[in-house]
Order: C-alpha cells, then structure tokens, then sequence
C-alpha cells in the first residue's frame, strides 16, 4: 500500500498544475527592423499579412495560445501600425476562426460591446484591414456539424453571450489548471453550438456555460451597486434578461441571489471597519450598505466572519486567517465548479 502513496501524491500535484499557454510568442526578441517580417512569419500557410504603414519603424505583436483539445484560444496585442489581412488562395489550414476585437483600453472592457464579432474561415475568400485593436479569438475545427457557412447571422443576444464568455475565459486563464482544460473545451463548444445554430436540445446541453456568463454579468452588476438601494433581484433580472426563478437558479449554488448580495454587502463593511483611515461609526459603514439595524448586522457580521464588528475593527484583519477578499472576481473555473464562495479554497488562488 505504501508504495501506492508517491504515485498519488504525483497524480495530485500535477491536477494541480497551472494551464500553461502552448505558445507564447513575442516580437520584441528581434530587433524593431525584423519585427514584422516575424510576426507575418507566425500565420505562414494560413494568411497573407501586409504592412501598409511603411514608416513604422517597429512592430511590438504578442501572441499567447492556449490549448482546449479540438479549440485553440488566442490573445494577440498589436501595435498601432496599420495593417492587412488577406485570404490565401491555398490555405494550409481551413478552421473557423471566431475572432473579439479589444479595444485597448483596458477599463474601457468592463461594458464591452459585441458588435466586433466575427466568424471566418480560413478556406473562404476575406479581406480587412486592421482596426488597431488587440483581439481575442478562438480557432474551431472545419468539422464542427452546427457550422455550415461563415455567413451565419448570429442574433445579438448570442454575440453578447460570446463576448462575455470570451472575456471571462481569458480573465480566467491564470485560475485555470491543466485538468481543466477538457471541461472547458466541452463547455465552450456547446455555448457555441447553442448559440451558432441554436435549437432547444443545443440550448439545454449549454445551459451551465450560459448561466456561467449570466452569473458573471450579474456580479459585475452587482459590485458596481452594493450601495444602491435599488440593487434588487427585480433589478438584475430586468438587466441580464431573465426570469426571477431563472435568476434564483443561477445563484442558487451560492444560497440565492439574496444570500449573494448580502454577503458582498458584508464584505465590504468588513474592508471598510479594516481601513484605519475611515473613521465612520460602525452604523454608519453598515447603513451605506443597506444594514438598517444595528443588532442584525452585528449577528450576520459574526456569524460570516466568526467575529463582531467591534472587534473586526480593534484587532484589524490582516492578521486573520479567514478572511475573504471582497474584490474577488469570479473566474469562469469557480463558476462552473459552483463554489464560488467555497470556504475550503485557499485565498491566494481566488
């Protein structure tokens, strides 16, 4: 039996491996004159790429793909220098190619729009001009049965429900672990399917990935408002387009919606009492927050954090074992797992 022990042990520690890019691709190791010349190199057999910016002296592109078995996820950042894409009259490859322009700002991402997705394959003709944007993209195999053509017309509440999707995935990527990845690719494919070529069977096998992204949606709602006292479940169904048991069956892995809100609420009264520079009464903290009375919040305060207000704020929290971030933002592993507010998960990896 003790000879079974090392065996497991190596089996955990590489479930717990990080997911690792499979390329990571850079132009800033050559020198600026070369830099283009590399990254067209990057798309060889698969498109012609031409400069049309002839005095751009440097070219700073970098590419990270992640592997998800049949789906290839990309993140590739480009300079401003204005250039071409082109269809190659033999491709060496035919994939779709389900690309999310970015627009560089990075807070400009948190409303992001999905009127900058698109569907191509590789094997039809295409011709565009980059916009100066960086882009996030995912590269499907020829094969897959619910894409026929590239001239699918994809409603606006499925290109929505893409670009959410795309973003969370690429904001969950230093979450993820190795064996995640098949779990993953088995959720992005049926979002996919269920919204390319959406029927009732595709829609039901997508529906965690589909309640993954509302989930997400309804939080980042959520955090912007916790001192709204119009942050109601009410709200968020009319904002994420839902029904309220629709609403209730995506939070109901965390206790409700209700039970969500009341605990974020808590948590930001806790950072708030941690903050020596807020010299508010403990009321005072707890009413921005929609905590009417005084002896309420102090129960719902100790039994979250097994510890009053008052002495929250004496000892501070830095030294607690078991406090939990407010900021933590959900990735798209702890969403589909349902343990969001897992106590069992280690605070670093949130």
């Amino acid at each position: 039996m003790n000879a079974l022990i090392p065996a497991v042990e190596l089996l955990k520690a590489s479930s717990e491996q990080p997911l690792r890019c499979a390329l990571d691709m850079n132009t800033s190791s050559v020198l600026p004159p070369e830099q283009f010349d590399f990254f067209r190199s990057w798309y060889a057999g698969i498109a012609e790429v031409t400069l049309f910016q002839e005095e751009c002296s440097s070219f700073l592109a970098h590419q990270m793909v992640w592997d998800f078995g049949k789906l290839t996820f990309i993140y590739l950042t480009l300079p401003y220098c204005q250039f071409g894409w082109r269809h190659l009259s033999r491709p060496t490859i035919d994939n779709w190619y389900l690309t999310l322009l970015l627009p560089k700002a990075q807070n400009s991402r948190d409303d992001f729009e999905a009127g900058d997705l698109g569907l191509q394959s590789f094997a039809d003709p295409f011709e565009y001009i980059s916009k100066k944007t960086d882009f996030l993209a995912f590269v499907l195999p020829r094969n897959l049965h619910f894409i026929q053509s590239s001239t699918i017309e994809i409603r606006r509440n499925s290109k929505q429900l893409l670009t959410d999707y795309m973003l969370l995935l690429h904001r969950s990527l230093p979450h993820l672990r190795s064996t995640d990845a098949l779990n993953i690719a088995a959720a992005t494919t049926s979002l996919l399917a269920a919204c390319l070529a959406p029927s009732r069977d595709r829609i039901a096998e997508a529906q965690r990935p589909i309640e993954v992204v509302l989930m997400n949606r309804a939080s980042q709602i959520i955090a912007k408002r916790l001192s709204d006292p119009k942050l109601t479940p009410d709200l968020l169904c009319r904002e994420i387009g839902v029904s309220r048991s629709g609403l209730y069956r995506i939070f109901e892995s965390v206790g409700g919606v209700a039970n969500y809100i009341r605990r974020a609420r808590l948590c930001k009264t806790r950072d708030a009492l941690a903050d020596s520079s807020d010299g508010r009464s403990i009321f005072a903290i707890a009413e921005q927050y929609g905590f009417m009375d005084p002896s309420t919040y102090s129960r719902m305060f100790k039994k979250e954090f097994g510890i009053s207000p008052r002495d929250a704020r004496t000892e501070g929290w830095l030294n607690l074992k078991f406090a939990r971030p407010t900021d933590r933002t959900p990735t798209l592993r702890n969403l589909l797992l349902g343990n969001y507010w897992d106590r069992s998960n280690d605070v670093d990896r949130l």
